[in-house]
This record gives C-alpha cells, structure tokens and sequence, in this order.
C-alpha cells in the first residue's frame, strides 16, 4: 500500500489550517497542531493527525465543542478539580496542566482532576509539560466511547486502552517519560495497522468470537457487525492497573466510566484524567536525586546486550530517536491518507473553508 510523505512544517501548517477553517481561535488551532504533529514526530501515529477526521466527525454531530476554557468545579489550593467543557482536548489540556504546574511551583504539589475533556491526545505529551518545567507527574486517564479492551478473563470488551504515564526531569539528562496503553497495544495502533491492512502482534486481539486473531480489522466490523476486543497487557497485570485507571481518571475526578449508560455518543472521544504534579526539588533531596538517578541509569544500561539487541533503552528514548528520523517529513498510509481528505472536504462543506486535500503535499514521489 502507497505511502506518502510530507512536510513536518506543511503538515503543521495544513492541521492548524484546518481548525481554524473550522472555527477555531488561533491559538486553539496552534495547540492541536503542536500535539498532533509531535505525537507522530514521536512515533506514536496512533495519537498524530491521523485522529483529526474522528474528531471533525465529533464536530460536525456538536458534540466536540470548539474554544472552549476549562472552569474550576472546586479549588482546594493543592487540589483542582476541573471541567474541559468538552473542547478540544490538546487545548483544555494544556491549560489544566499550565494550572497544576503552577500550583506545584507554589506549594511544592497539586493534584489535579480533569474531566468532560474530548480526546485529549497522546498522554506524554503532558508529562513533556510538566518535565520541561522540572516537575514529576504521574497520570491516571480513561476514555469512554465505545468498548475495546475485553477484562482478563472475559471474551468482550468492557472498557477502553485507559493509558498511565509517568514523567521524570533528570538533570543532566534527558528526561524519563513512561507512557503506554493498559492494553496489549493501543486502538490507534490497530487503527493503523487496518488502514495499513497489515497484521498485528500476536495476543493482542480476540475475535467476535473471543478467539485470538491478528486481524485488526475485527475492531472495524461493517455496520451491523460484531466487533471482536483487544487483550490487557500481561494478562490480570495490564487489566488491573487498566481498572485502577478508570476509577482514579474518571471515577475520582467526577467524570463517567464505560459502561452502558454513559455510551451515547456519536463520535466523540470522552477523556478524564487524574494528575499528580510535584516538585522534587522540595522534597530535600534535590543535592543527591540526579546523581542517583544517573548512575541508576548507568547501571542498568552497562548490561550485556543480549543477541539482536542493539542497545538498552530507557522511556523516552524510542520517542526521541523517531523525532530525529522524523523532522523533516512525516509518513502516512494511504488509508489515513484517504480520511484526511474527506475530513477536509467536510469542512469545507459545513464551514465554507478548508486547506485543501493533505494528499497534495505528497513529497513521496521521484
């Protein structure tokens, strides 16, 4: 299948020209491109532009609702809760994690709930904030639309890929950012993989049937069909942690968990989040933390490799070394490549206005 590439900064360009065709303030337009076009700079595709149609389908049935601000439902000094409004999560997020970063600065801590917010994004991203400022954070998030993750055990899905990340500072080096999906991979990913019409890892899928398969189309079945469910990572582990996800993401923060009542949208994206946000330079240990943290890192990297290994990677380092092979141009797959086009003519039918077919930037050809 044909592969096109284009731009990074023409890409960038095309995504904030797109909101702001659709209505969006500039800097609401500005913020959703930065994160989609580094989701994909980072490797992720399953988070980049590649959600831009789902979500301009989300607009256009008004449940995505554009420029909107987060309001404070309760402000406990070192405790925030907050309401995304439904808008555009790249943008309400940033502003949440702007709030607690500055929370923690004041008072060395803030915990922070996020709920009502569209889809937020690849999580990382957030602890990229909240590490570029010098903070830890540590994130709980569920998602609500639809089912895709079958409980261990069980042969249907109950709940969603409910990712948990972890950022770290480390001074003198590159920051530590966990980030990863409570399930065997994340439905972006076999997103892509469909639109690829490449398989997926084995024991990631179950079919209609709760029988393995590394179709990823079973997670796209045509109207009417039977969609089968992706498995937790490791087994009770990655289910387990999926759970506490989604009752401290969501549950915790006043937001809604997956379940029949609170599955009536259309094509929204519901995201909650719980954040802790602090400041290790206020626990007393600032003198000693990065020189234990480095030679940590030294220690377990002086490993031998083992064969077909080419080095000992640390969170983050994957994302990184993708930026690098990445900064010039972006790949997307045909299948993508098709629904970015039709998310543009919509908007151009609903709002007058759009950039344009994506395709035409197409640098792939000799």
């Amino acid at each position: 299948m044909k592969e096109y590439s284009i731009p990074t900064a023409a890409l960038h360009r095309w995504v904030a020209d797109l909101w702001l065709a659709a209505g969006s303030d500039a800097r609401e337009a500005q913020l959703t491109a930065d994160h989609l076009v580094a989701a994909n700079l980072a490797g992720h595709d399953s988070h980049g532009v590649g959600m831009v149609p789902r979500y301009v389908k989300s607009l256009l049935v008004d449940e995505l609702q554009l420029n909107q601000h987060v309001s404070v439902a309760h402000d406990n000094g070192t405790m925030l809760s907050l309401d995304g409004n439904r808008g555009l999560g790249q943008a309400v997020t940033q502003e949440a994690m702007e709030m607690a970063i500055a929370r923690a600065r004041e008072h060395g801590v803030c915990v922070m709930g996020l709920k009502h917010s569209h889809h937020l994004g690849r999580v990382g991203h957030w602890a990229e904030q909240a590490v570029s400022a010098g903070m830890v954070s540590v994130h709980f998030v569920n998602a609500v639309s639809g089912t895709a993750v079958a409980p261990h055990g069980g042969s249907q899905a109950r709940f969603n890929t409910n990712p948990f990340t972890v950022g770290i500072p480390v001074p003198g080096r590159d920051p530590i950012v966990l980030d990863f999906a409570t399930s065997a991979i994340a439905l972006g990913k076999v997103r892509v993989a469909h639109n690829k019409g490449v398989k997926v890892p084995a024991d990631s899928l179950l079919d209609p049937d709760g029988l393995p398969t590394t179709d990823p189309s079973v997670m796209f079945p045509e109207a009417g069909g039977r969609q089968g469910a992706l498995l937790p990572f490791g087994g009770h582990k990655g289910y387990a942690l999926s759970m506490v996800c989604e009752l401290l993401g969501a549950a915790l923060t006043g937001g809604i968990t997956t379940r029949p009542s609170t599955l009536t949208m259309k094509q929204a994206i519901w995201n909650n989040m719980l954040a802790v946000v602090f400041d290790p330079q206020k626990m007393g240990t600032a003198d000693v933390f990065g020189d234990e943290v480095k030679a940590y890192l030294d220690w377990v990297q002086s490993s031998p490799l083992r064969s077909g290994t080419q080095a000992i990677l640390v969170p983050g380092d994957p994302e990184r070394a993708s930026r690098k092979a990445r900064a010039l141009a972006v790949p997307i797959d045909a299948g993508t490549m098709a629904q970015m086009d039709e998310a543009s003519a919509s908007i151009l039918k609903a709002r007058g206005k759009s950039p344009g077919p994506l395709s035409v930037l197409d640098i792939s050809k000799p």
